[in-house]
């Protein structure tokens, strides 16, 4: 892997997460309870060995600095290993902003061209799943591929929210159409009752990758994003692979969630506290690194006669937490939780440092970082009485307390 270089996307907006990403990126939202977004990524790089790691930041991306540097500065500069934050210098045109995912790399293709790589691998900093890079890179060597695409099997009514690939028998993509609305998608290649559908894991061999981000950038109807006009543009022109995502436990189905959504992020916290998680935070062949900050240990108070105890049940509770006589069920607590006496909390996402008032009823909700609910509160019961005081409330019926 010491001839492959990563670049992780971690720019975004990050608009549809909002009010979690009113003060922090996209990918610095926490996740899991200990965990960010951009830990799976990056736990994804060092796991495969891969240890040049460009990340590209954009909007409000202090709070992501801050995560990297002093939880991801594990590696060595001496053997040439790094984790490296490129801010959005336009170095190229006069406009500021990064116009799209593809723009993004053009406009640091100095830096790519300065490491040399032989390989260059593109990742999107905000998406949860398990995979070994290395075994992408044997299959992309192995095909004598120019692009390799990770793709994975979904439904075909998801295919409005992704890029869908088609793929000949040699694997091969020969069509790809992003997020296609007309409702009927080209069928999988491995399965003919789902849809291929575009990880957004890119590896390019450098000089084509290249090669084509400079095309792209002088196409005046361009978004200069990889899924809506880099791939369509050159699948004609180069050697462009499928390589079907295979989890890492093959008891398991493929795992990969998107969270770009507030209920596809709830849903995909939800996941981690089923009793056999689909997606393993204990799988100590593959660990999930994060910046760990010291916390005394979770704590479960008020276990006397006549008064209701503090417990929670099929729940990640992370450290700092305390649970003083308040019933906790179905829910991730991340750092510095306090649930305080006669609560009931079910089926919710309590951020780190929110502390819930005595006698609170709080069901499919996230509480944001630091929010303290007042006593007495009743949230997730009613949803119209919740966008009255404020609230904001997703499609899918989930209260988000900012």
């Amino acid at each position: 892997m010491e001839n492959v270089l990563a670049i992780l996307l971690a720019g975004g907006t990050g608009e549809r997460l909002y009010p979690l990403t009113r003060e922090t990126a996209k990918p610095a939202v926490p996740f899991g309870g200990a965990y960010r977004i951009i830990d799976f990524t990056l736990s994804n790089c060092i796991n495969s060995d891969l240890r040049r790691i460009l990340v590209l930041t954009q909007y409000k991306a202090l709070d992501l600095i801050r995560h990297l540097r002093d939880g991801w500065n594990i590696l060595s500069p001496e053997l040439g290993e790094y984790i490296e934050v490129l801010p959005p210098m336009r170095r190229v045109s006069e406009d500021y902003w990064y116009q799209g995912t593809a723009d993004a790399v053009f406009q640091n293709f100095q830096s790519i061209e300065a490491e040399a790589p032989t390989s260059t691998l593109i990742l999107a900093a905000d998406h949860i799943y398990k995979m070994n890079y290395r075994e992408m890179l044997d299959w992309h060597r192995r095909h004598n591929a120019d692009i390799t695409i990770a793709t994975i099997r979904m439904p075909p009514s998801a295919a409005v929210r992704f890029g869908i690939a088609e793929i000949d028998e040699n694997y091969r993509i020969t069509g790809f159409e992003e997020k296609p609305q007309h409702g009927n998608p080209v069928p999988s290649r491995f399965d003919p009752d789902m849809v291929s559908v575009s990880m957004g894991v890119y590896l390019f061999e450098t000089k084509v990758l290249l090669d084509a981000l400079h095309e792209d950038s002088q196409a005046a109807d361009s978004a200069h994003d990889f899924g809506k006009d880099v791939i369509p543009r050159i699948l004609n022109k180069t050697r462009v692979i499928a390589y079907d995502f295979r989890d890492l436990n093959a008891k398991q189905s493929r795992y990969w969630r998107d969270v770009g959504t507030l209920d596809a992020y709830y849903e995909a916290n939800m996941d981690l506290v089923d009793v056999v998680p689909e997606f393993n935070l204990y799988d100590h062949s593959w660990p999930i690194r994060t910046n760990v900050t010291q916390q005394p240990p979770a704590k479960f108070v008020f276990a006397q006669e006549g008064r209701r105890m503090g417990v929670a049940v099929d729940s990640v509770v992370s450290a700092g937490s305390i649970i003083s006589g308040g019933r906790v069920l179905h829910c991730v607590l991340s750092p510095a939780v306090r649930v305080n006496s006669y609560c009931e909390v079910e089926y919710s996402i309590l951020m780190p440092g929110c502390e819930i008032g005595r006698y609170s009823r709080i069901r499919r909700a996230i509480v944001n970082t630091g929010v303290k609910v007042p006593d007495s509160s009743v949230i997730g019961f009613d949803l119209e009485a919740d966008r009255a005081k404020g609230y904001h409330v997703t499609e899918g019926g989930i209260v988000v307390v900012a």
